[in-house]
């Protein structure tokens, strides 16, 4: 079985998963405005677009970065392994405060413990980082240009939602951004 396909194979898994997670969600206190949504969402659903879809009529993006190896295909399946195991962490992590927009929930609480302790967006880390390994795994142009709007997508809606915890949170939430990146672990030297 080729890389793409396992690389496919756990995307899908990935969706099922986070379909049934969905379904155990507290109640919405506040939540962004459809302008917002669009403002993050166009470029993540053209990311992933550009990720998944088949034969482009642009055919200059789907031109081989690189010649596909077996060290490749364990390369991209193993990062997107990897990245989908974080999210999938994240949001189990998260527990009912998860909203698929950025939203202030009832009783909403501040998880600064498991992968929120390296990141305050690890679950956006680990979809970058899943979609990197797709990305190698396909060996094609098309995959940087969709890593890129992923990218932007996350981090146009990280600053949204960092906005939304900053207000609801206060000083406990700038003490947690200082000690925290956003996407990339801070390291500390």
């Amino acid at each position: 079985m080729s890389a793409v396909r396992i690389c496919s194979f756990l995307w899908i898994g990935f969706c099922m998963i986070w379909l049934l997670a969905g379904l155990v969600t507290k109640q919405v206190h506040e939540r962004t405005d459809v302008v917002s949504r669009l403002l993050y969402g166009a470029p993540v659903i053209l990311g992933f677009y550009l990720l998944f879809s088949g034969r482009l009529p642009v055919s200059w993006l789907d031109r081989r970065l690189f010649t596909q190896s077996e060290l490749v295909g364990i390369l991209g399946v193993s990062f997107t392994a990897l990245g989908i195991a974080f999210a999938i962490w994240a949001r189990l992590h998260i527990g009912q405060n998860w909203s698929s927009t950025p939203t202030v929930k009832v009783g909403h609480e501040l998880i600064r413990t498991g992968p929120y302790a390296w990141v305050r967006h690890p679950i956006y880390s680990g979809l970058l980082l899943a979609a990197c390994g797709t990305a190698i795994a396909h060996a094609r142009l098309r995959g940087i240009l969709a890593i890129a709007f992923v990218w932007i997508g996350f981090a146009i809606k990280s600053r949204i939602e960092e906005s939304m915890m900053a207000k609801t949170f206060g000083e406990a939430y700038e003490s947690y951004s200082q000690s925290t990146g956003a996407l990339l672990p801070k390291f500390r030297i």
